[in-house]
């Protein structure tokens, strides 16, 4: 039987086409059942070290585990605590925020139709048939997300499960390849918990700094509501390279709504580069970095084609998914090029380049 290298490239691309084609149909296909598996696996990785220290201290298993839920239940609890009483003040002042944009709106049609000779009405058609066309997209976000919080009651579960049978599942790699592959797998297993754990910590750790760095400047600019736009803003900076934009623009239109003038929108605009900034200079190399590291063009399709996957969930998981793909490619000779091509390490000379100096360099000399 001819090895693999063997075949020729169409039949293999071909073969890798139609594999991937099935499981992204799988994927999408199974998205209530494997969201919240996902999501409880990350969580559980997370958790790990807590109940591992519980059960070294001589508590048992169970208790160590659900002890260890409860902690990070209390954490989330204060959280979302903290951000509904933020949103009650905000929502006092709605109608009177609602009145303002109307009249701002006004006055920016009447601008619009003084200087581009574009009327009222016509402006308005257009605005209807941009929400008419977009309706569908809007209920599909929408539904993604009320699909996501419905099987949050569920990702508990998962995580309790998964913690008690770590054992067993661990066994499982181990037993299903073959006894001379035992020591890549575990240096898989791994280096795949530690990429986890250092990229979740890292990036907890970057949103409190960024939702601190984000309220203090919106207070300091007499922003309304600067403190819940400002946590609002790190949480949507989660979002790799596309939450950062509506984080930008969220302040911006608050302040346009609620003060005269431009100099306080621009001062926002000032501010929230600096702690961008901030954010992808420092941050998060020396924060959120761990042993894996992607490269930027690759974390932006994954991050689009997650979003077009699972939704906003995709966007999440996509991040550490690939990262942990990375891990298993560079272990894997067949698929070393693949990790590099995740990779961030950028070569000084590609291949080609590189082979036809030392073709070059071998030619005989020319006689005569």
């Amino acid at each position: 039987m001819p090895a693999v290298k063997d075949y020729p490239f169409y039949l293999k691309s071909t073969v890798i086409l139609f594999g991937l084609i099935l499981l992204v149909y799988v994927f999408g296909q199974l998205a209530d059942v494997l969201i919240p598996l996902a999501f409880a696996a990350f969580i559980a990785v997370l958790l790990n070290p807590v109940c591992n220290w519980l059960q070294g201290h001589k508590v048992p298993k169970i208790f160590a585990i659900v002890i260890t839920m409860f902690i990070a239940a209390i954490v989330i609890a204060g959280l979302f605590y903290f951000l509904s009483t933020q949103m009650i003040q905000f929502g006092e002042s709605l109608p009177m925020l609602k009145q303002k944009f109307g009249e701002i709106s006004v006055t920016f049609k009447g601008w619009v139709a003084t200087t581009f000779g574009l009327t009222v009405d016509k402006q308005n058609q257009m605005i209807k048939d941009a929400l008419d066309n977009s309706q569908s997209m809007v209920g599909r976000t929408l539904g993604s997300v009320l699909g996501t919080l419905g099987l949050v009651f569920v990702i508990p579960v998962y995580v309790f499960l998964t913690l008690y049978y770590k054992t067993l599942i661990l066994n499982f790699f181990f037993e299903a390849f073959a006894e001379e592959n035992s020591k890549s797998v575990a240096e898989i297993l791994k280096e795949t918990k530690l990429a986890i754990q250092s990229y979740i910590i890292g990036l907890l750790t970057e949103t409190a700094i960024v939702a601190v760095l984000n309220s203090t400047a919106l207070v300091l600019l007499g922003v309304k509501y600067g403190i819940l736009i400002g946590v609002i803003g790190a949480i949507l900076n989660l979002l790799p390279y596309i939450g950062g934009i509506i984080a930008i623009a969220l302040p911006v239109l608050m302040a346009t709504v609620t003060k005269d003038g431009y100099s306080t929108q621009l001062g926002v605009v000032i501010a929230y580069l600096v702690i961008q900034f901030i954010d992808n200079n420092i941050l998060v190399p020396r924060i959120v970095s761990s042993k894996v590291k992607i490269n930027a063009l690759i974390s932006i399709v994954v991050v689009l084609l997650g979003n077009m996957l699972w939704g906003l969930s995709g966007m999440f998981l996509s991040i550490p998914f690939i990262a942990v793909l990375k891990i298993i490619f560079d272990r894997i000779d067949g698929l070393k090029p693949w990790g590099k091509l995740l990779g961030d390490t950028v070569p000084t000379r590609h291949k080609g380049e590189i082979w036809g100096r030392r073709k070059k360099a071998v030619l005989p000399p020319k006689e005569g």
